[in-house]
């Protein structure tokens, strides 16, 4: 039996699936965690990817050899955190710890680079289809150069987490550095309308620096990046579109992702550029086009809420749950670390209507709607950029809530479903894997493999429109108050 391998790269943990290359069956998993990181500062050795993905594929290993016996892997893919830094010299050793997305150190180089263009943001997303945000790659190497003049100077190479993992597979973290589009497209200096570098927005950075030689190469989808141990290196993407391969996303479905952090995204055939820089126009890994809202704060306000009343996760869910609606006129804004979306960097989180009746109940439906309501403003932007859309379909942590799932279909005005998919991102990852080997569009492992399967989360009884819309509403007038 042969397999693909997919890797999935977070903030958080290594993760490793290993699939039956014929039918996309699940052979073994594994897992292993990164060292913890809290912004404003989000640092992390890139060595410790290295060493969790060992970790993790020793273990997917041992599993699957007792499964099936002999191990064949013929191809593998890593899908990995978009827009962190990692820096190299001329030795190919990394300099300094990676800054990764959620570093927010990087914000008011983020403000100085918008002011560079003459139109600012709208100049900024007609190059690249998006506005320069702190987690972009573009603001933490402007970050780096104004910080750190000495690592700047030994910079050689520069890349994204992804890619220096599939480097480190391949042996290539010299000349022949490579990345795909769909990572590109959030550095912040990689356009998805044109697929070419723009040279004159690092040169706003370093304009004495030949950039040619320090970006990696931008490799078509199913093109390979090298070899494994005998098996086909598949360009790698970022894990949102990685998530995308495995959801087989289609045109029409809104994506809404709840970590750690949350996404709102879909998949287009015509690139976006939205000028107010809410909605960041990358690529997707299959060629098509992946407008995505981001925001900081998502599961770990409801892991914050359930810290503060010292509950266990399946405890907050209960108690959300069983009070109404509403949580009875409190509201919560869930800033907790700043945030991108909207992007203020700055921020904290702000709780409105609180009275002496306060429950425990209110406060858990408070944390799990100030959540839903961040994630539906991303809804609203992302529509705006990319057009109507037809369903919701939730993935990560939040899908396996009882609380995030109701909480969503009572508020949300469009159909939402959950997806048959645990680990979209490492599937998204076995796909590219499969469609690399075999030379096919990773539609064409989608289909055969069965992807795309939702079940769908019914509204609460008695939850009307109009609930739905007050709390929004209440939401709406707290979030335009404290910006």
């Amino acid at each position: 039996m042969a397999l693909v391998v997919g890797v999935d790269s977070s903030t958080q943990s290594t993760k490793v699936e290993m699939r039956d290359l014929d039918s996309g069956r699940l052979v073994s998993s594994a897992s292993a965690p990164h060292p913890p990181t809290t912004p404003p500062r989000s640092e992390q050795d890139p060595a410790a990817w290295w060493a969790a993905f060992e970790t993790a594929l020793a273990q997917a290993e041992s599993l699957a050899s007792s499964a099936i016996g002999t191990v064949d892997i013929a191809a593998i893919s890593v899908a990995g955190q978009q827009h962190g830094m990692v820096v190299l010299d001329d030795a190919g050793s990394v300099i300094r710890p990676a800054k990764l997305w959620n570093d927010t150190e990087t914000a008011p180089d983020a403000g100085w680079l918008l002011k560079q263009l003459p139109g600012g943001g709208a100049d900024w997303a007609a190059a690249t289809g998006s506005v320069p945000v702190a987690a972009f790659t573009i603001a933490k190497l402007s970050w780096l150069h104004r910080s750190e003049p000495e690592n700047w100077a030994r910079v050689a190479k520069v890349l994204l987490p992804h890619d220096w993992l599939t480097g480190k597979l391949t042996g290539n973290l010299g000349d022949a550095l490579t990345t795909d589009r769909g990572d590109a497209s959030g550095t912040g200096y990689w356009s998805a309308a044109t697929g070419e570098y723009c040279w004159d927005l690092l040169a706003i950075i370093d304009a004495e620096r030949d950039w040619s030689t320090v970006v990696p190469t931008v490799l078509a989808p199913g093109a390979s990046a090298g070899t494994w141990r005998g098996a086909v290196v598949a360009p790698g993407t970022g894990d949102n579109m990685a998530a995308a391969l495995g959801l087989g996303l289609r045109s029409g479905d809104a994506v809404m992702s709840f970590g750690t952090s949350g996404t709102v995204y879909s998949v287009t055939s015509a690139p976006t550029a939205d000028p107010s820089g809410a909605v960041a126009g990358f690529a997707s890994a299959d060629g098509r086009f992946l407008p995505l809202v981001c925001t900081l704060n998502a599961m770990k306000v409801t892991d914050a809420a359930a810290r503060l009343l010292g509950v266990t996760a399946t405890d907050l869910d209960e108690l959300a749950l069983a009070t109404t609606l509403g949580a009875g006129g409190l509201t919560l804004l869930p800033y907790l670390d700043g945030e991108r979306t909207p992007n203020r960097p700055k921020a904290t989180g702000w709780l409105s209507g609180l009275r002496s009746d306060v429950s425990r109940e209110q406060f858990a439906r408070a944390a799990v709607e100030g959540v839903v309501c961040g994630l539906l403003d991303g809804l609203d932007a992302l529509t705006m950029a990319a057009g109507a859309m037809d369903r919701v379909i939730m993935i990560g942590g939040g899908a396996r809530s009882a609380a995030y799932r109701q909480t969503l279909a009572d508020v949300c005005d469009l159909p939402v479903v959950i997806a048959d998919a645990d680990q979209a991102v490492a599937e998204g990852a076995c796909v590219q894997a499969a469609a690399t080997l075999e030379q096919v569009d990773a539609s064409v492992i989608a289909a055969r493999w069965g992807l795309g399967v939702t079940t769908p989360v019914e509204r609460s009884e008695g939850a009307t429109d109009d609930a739905g819309a007050a709390v929004r509403a209440r939401y709406g007038a707290l979030r335009d108050q404290t910006g």
